[in-house]
């Protein structure tokens, strides 16, 4: 099981047609963020496309922001219950 959660709503794919993608994936663990271009180093975007990455990055920065929150929570819970 993957420790990433990608974002779904993302469907962007090099403008030469050569089949490199994008992926923007939040880790569910630590809140991390991870762009991966799949299948390739580099990638080449027309300006829609690079608008979609760009919201999605942030949309993935939110998610992270709040899983990260949400451990810290648990971890705080937990260390104050227990004295």
């Amino acid at each position: 099981m993957s420790g990433y959660s990608s974002d779904l709503d993302l469907n962007v794919t090099d403008a030469t047609g050569n089949g490199v993608e994008v992926d923007v994936a939040t880790n569910l663990l630590n809140g991390t963020v991870r762009l991966s271009l799949l299948w390739a180093q580099e990638i080449y975007l027309h300006p829609d496309d690079a608008e979609r990455v760009a919201q999605s990055l942030l949309r993935a920065a939110a998610h992270g922001r709040k899983v990260a929150k949400d451990r810290r929570s648990g971890i705080e819970g937990t260390s104050s219950s227990s004295q």
